[in-house]
């Protein structure tokens, strides 16, 4: 009789701790992505070749992806990367209550072309 009346709250626990890990993995790939933005940017200047690096590197989706670069002058100056993304929260029960998050992250590195 106990577990009938707690096994609801434990399913909603356990959801809600794959929806965290599910979060999680996706800031540690927005990171990654700044990352690779910013390592692109310091090679080559072209948005759009820091846009694709960005998106290809992570695997995360490209839509709900916003990246900008700043501060690229020549050659020794400093490149930031900056990478918005917006997580979905698919998980059953819990991806309702929570709502899509927002995420931030940002790269800087020294320019060498």
């Amino acid at each position: 009789m106990e577990l009938a009346l707690a096994m609801p709250l434990v399913a909603f626990l356990l959801l809600a701790i794959v929806q965290l890990g599910f979060l999680v993995r996706d800031q540690v790939l927005v990171v990654h992505a700044a990352r690779e933005g910013a390592r692109q940017a310091a090679v080559d200047g072209s948005p759009d070749a820091v846009r694709r690096a960005a998106a290809g590197s992570s695997g995360l989706a490209s839509g709900p992806m916003t990246v900008t670069m700043s501060g690229r002058s020549g050659p020794g100056s400093h490149v930031q990367v900056t990478i918005a993304y917006r997580a979905p929260t698919d998980v059953p029960l819990v991806g309702a209550l929570i709502g899509d998050v927002d995420m931030h992250a940002s790269a800087t590195m020294r320019v060498e072309n």
